[in-house]
């Protein structure tokens, strides 16, 4: 994850001990270091959301409540199914409708977060002394904030294109664009894109926060003395921050981790605002108290949790793979 020494001002730096990694450290705040972490974060963010793009599109129709697919959900099995009806009725591309897509959005939204991440992390974190968990969750939930507000209005297109599966003519991209534009009115509105964008920020304070916070914790406690020997893969050059960097299956699970926790902490606002985002194709927008409203006079508390085992096997596998190509990325681009 971030180096968390990283953003030390100079005069503390020259009274530490230098320490010899065979690499010209890059400071955070140049553009060479931001145009890295930045293609470094773009590549994991498209890697991990290629891997887990089935699981996400039936996720989505589970939370939408796709007349097609409701009758799939709140069961393992039912994952199962509906991977087979879209797979025998739209075949193997179908499992990646709209993924093209999510892969627009994702380069520049995982761009802005990791490099987000690591300049507010510099400042929250200028040294040591300062490093708390509230100031790692802080730093998370800022970076969360304006990566998705960069990137929300192709997020909104990408579901409605999952939702639309009946809609497999060669302009349905144009299509779903022009049809948020104008949905439940007759005039263009710019705000049809934020759709559910307050819901969506609300949820990703603690998405984003408690995701880099148990990412870093999860490093210091593989760090530690008691799993160091297990963890660290010490054969290999320091990274940036002098430190060695952690054996493959450590970052793995450190992703893993981070991911399960995220999705457990920020779950039912995204419920919230899935059902708020395509609310406009039946003309029914409401706002957020009228959409939990109606999700928890539906399906009670339970409602608010409906595809979570899904969310957990997609999520888990899904920020395993971001941080680990994240910080395979950085380790090769020397940063």
């Amino acid at each position: 994850m971030a180096n968390h020494q990283a953003g030390i001002p100079d005069d503390c730096q020259s009274k530490a001990a230098p320490i010899d990694t065979g690499i010209e450290p890059i400071q955070k705040q140049t553009v060479d270091y931001v145009v890295r972490s930045g293609l470094a974060g773009g590549l994991a963010g498209c890697a991990a959301k290629t891997l887990i793009a089935p699981l996400d599109r039936v996720k989505i129709l589970f939370q939408t409540k796709n007349p097609e697919f409701v009758k799939y959900a709140g069961s393992f099995f039912g994952l199962n199914r509906a991977l087979s009806h879209i797979f025998s009725s739209e075949g193997a591309l179908g499992l990646f409708r709209g993924h093209s897509v999510t892969l627009l959005r994702v380069f520049p939204y995982a761009a802005i977060k990791f490099v987000a991440y690591e300049q507010v992390r510099a400042v929250c974190i200028p040294s040591k002394d300062y490093e708390t968990h509230f100031r790692r969750f802080l730093s998370g939930s800022i970076s969360g904030v304006a990566s998705v507000f960069c990137t929300y209005p192709l997020d909104v297109v990408r579901v409605q294109l999952a939702y639309r599966s009946h809609d497999k003519s060669r302009h349905r991209l144009l299509k779903a664009i022009k049809g948020i534009g104008y949905q439940a009115s007759e005039k263009f509105r710019i705000s049809n894109y934020y759709s559910g964008f307050i819901p969506t920020v609300i949820g990703m304070v603690p998405y984003a926060g408690v995701s880099f916070l148990a990412h870093d914790t999860c490093h210091d406690i593989l760090r530690s003395k008691l799993l160091r020997r297990f963890a660290v893969d010490s054969e290999k050059k320091p990274r940036m921050d002098g430190k060695a960097p952690l054996q493959n299956w450590a970052e793995l699970v450190a992703g893993g981790t981070s991911g399960m926790l995220a999705q457990t902490a920020s779950y039912p606002l995204e419920i919230v605002r899935r059902r708020m985002q395509v609310a406009g194709i039946n003309n029914a927008r409401k706002s957020i108290a009228q959409t939990a409203a109606t999700v928890f006079k539906e399906s009670g508390v339970r409602g608010f949790f409906i595809g979570l085992s899904i969310g957990y096997i997609k999520v888990i596998p899904m920020f395993a793979c971001s941080f680990f190509v994240y910080e395979k990325a950085k380790y090769l681009l020397r940063i």
